[in-house]
């Protein structure tokens, strides 16, 4: 695992410190590399919504299809 340091103005330094204690990590370290993943998660969500948003149109959806979706899941649980 690779080291980084950085630096922070006090106010942040509290913060950070606060968010330990009150969210139960074990350092500061575990408070930014869970900060960096919701980050890529984000990121990764906007792609994909900007994907879907700028794909053709589809079928519309009606209560067929979503039925058909609910017998999908049921038989994949079994």
């Amino acid at each position: 695992m690779g080291t980084m340091n950085i630096s922070l103005p006090d106010s942040l330094k509290e913060y950070v410190d606060e968010q330990v204690d009150e969210c139960g990590y074990g350092t500061s370290s575990e408070y930014v590399r869970e900060l960096i993943r919701k980050d890529q998660d984000r990121k990764r969500l906007r792609a994909i919504l900007l994907q879907g948003a700028t794909s053709g149109l589809t079928a519309p959806v009606d209560a067929g299809y979503f039925e058909a979706l609910r017998a999908r899941v049921r038989t994949s649980r079994k």
